[in-house]
């Protein structure tokens, strides 16, 4: 790609860097997991940048990208090792709580513990997105249409 393209691309990833990271922060269990899921989003961004046809906003198709890159990552890492299934329960803390880091990293975890769909349908709402925006990037029709489904492609 030529240098203003670059600088663009650059620019764009910089103005919405907080998506990869709340991505990651959501399907990555480990910290080593995660800066590999960062690393392979940002990889998956730049190779389908050319493919952004700016019909939807960047932040929609980045979310997109980003989602199916944790829904692949995690695809392939599944492969590897069997999750268990986990029987904690979480609580969510009163609105008083003064921890806000600890009570973060409780919704971060009750989020991970949810199904893929579940996560970034959550996730997208988390982020105020209309539900127009977040049937767009997780492709959900209505029950009325022929496919009724997340797809995420």
């Amino acid at each position: 790609m030529s240098a203003s393209i670059d600088g663009y691309f650059l620019q764009l990833i910089n103005d919405n860097i907080g998506i990869p990271h709340k991505v990651s922060r959501i399907y990555g269990r480990s910290v080593e997991e995660r800066e590999d899921l960062l690393q392979e989003m940002m990889y998956q961004l730049w190779r389908a940048f050319g493919s952004f046809d700016k019909r939807s906003k960047f932040s929609t198709w980045m979310y997109r990208v980003c989602l199916n890159t944790a829904l692949t990552y995690k695809r392939k890492s599944r492969k590897a090792v069997g999750e268990s299934i986990s029987l904690d329960h979480y609580e969510i803390p009163d609105e008083g709580t003064e921890n806000r880091e600890e009570t973060i990293a409780l919704l971060y975890d009750a989020i991970a513990s949810l199904n893929p769909v579940n996560k970034a349908v959550i996730l997208l709402s988390l982020e105020e997105l209309s539900y127009e925006e977040i049937a767009q990037i997780t492709v959900i029709r209505h029950r009325d249409e022929k496919s009724f489904g997340i797809l995420f492609s």
